[in-house]
């Protein structure tokens, strides 16, 4: 088996690149009265970011990508939809498989991220026969939280470099793999969420495998609830979920979550930029991955793809 490094140097920097780009000269006005050392900082951090995503798009170039659609039989664009009593039945199997496993994630995030990053690695290179080694580094803040304030984590994808906002219990491992994703050269979301959920359900740690089924109910549940946050907060009343996994469901999306305008013409741009490339948008993160996962597992049953 061959192996490819990406090297992600970004990511081992103390600050994100791209922030101190964008802030060195704002901040040494305010701090110095003078725009000059933050030119020259920011100068600085955009040569070594050149260099770093020069140096990840090099090595990307030799990287095997799997054929959604011929391994998985359904990508993007090739997906039947569920109907919403196949859905409610998810939400019940999943959740009831969830708390019958479900132990509290002690792990320190570093660790954690390397043991999701190792079982991402795995899973891949069992499809591709091909490992594609990359950093496990994560931050806890960028630039990125202020501007997309809806977002969970972030990942840039030209420097690898990724951010995860806040504490997210039993998400947490499905959250860092498909941030993981992305950094293996995985852009679109669907394809991210769905290798995090493959790669994390088969695996022999319960703290991953509960992250996976984890996720597949929230989003089952997104795509039931019609964006309507009491509808939510109902659906959750009728499931088996309970004691602090009830809670990290909460906190994921609250039940008294309302819209503003400066978040609703955010999420309509981010929608707008996945469409432009060739996703279908927002949903792809909740209905598109749930029907991924129904259209390979039917392909699954009938022969027709490999499990």
């Amino acid at each position: 088996m061959d192996t490819v490094k990406i090297p992600n140097s970004a990511t081992y920097s103390p600050l994100a690149l791209t922030d101190v780009m964008f802030a060195a000269p704002l901040a040494s006005r305010l701090l110095l009265g003078a725009t000059l050392p933050g030119r020259v900082l920011q100068a600085a951090a955009a040569g070594a970011y050149a260099g770093a995503v020069l140096g990840d798009w090099a090595s990307r170039r030799g990287v095997r990508k799997i054929d959604f659609l011929e391994t998985y039989t359904s990508d993007v664009k090739h997906m039947d939809e569920m109907s919403e009593a196949r859905r409610m039945d998810d939400v019940r199997r999943y959740s009831g498989e969830l708390m019958a496993i479900y132990e509290p994630v002690a792990r320190e995030r570093d660790i954690l991220a390397a043991d999701v990053n190792e079982r991402l690695t795995s899973y891949i290179a069992s499809v591709t026969g091909q490992r594609v080694e990359t950093s496990s580094a994560v931050r806890q803040l960028t630039l990125t939280r202020f501007m997309v304030p809806f977002a969970v984590g972030s990942c840039d994808i030209l420097s690898g470099d990724i951010a995860v906002f806040r504490t997210t219990g039993v998400f947490e491992p499905h959250i860092l793999a498909h941030e993981f994703c992305h950094r293996k050269g995985y852009l679109k979301e669907l394809e991210a969420q769905a290798l995090a959920y493959l790669a994390l359900s088969r695996s022999r740690d319960p703290q991953l495998r509960q992250a996976a089924l984890a996720e597949r109910v929230y989003r089952n549940l997104r795509v039931l609830d019609g964006d309507d946050p009491e509808r939510y907060g109902a659906l959750l009343d009728e499931t088996p979920l309970s004691g602090q996994v009830l809670e990290d469901f909460r906190r994921l999306r609250p039940p008294d979550q309302r819209s503003g305008l400066i978040s609703d013409a955010l999420k309509e741009l981010y929608d707008s930029r996945m469409k432009l490339t060739g996703q279908n948008g927002l949903s792809d993160y909740d209905r598109g991955f749930t029907n991924f996962l129904y259209t390979y597992e039917t392909a699954v049953a009938e022969g027709r793809a490999s499990a």
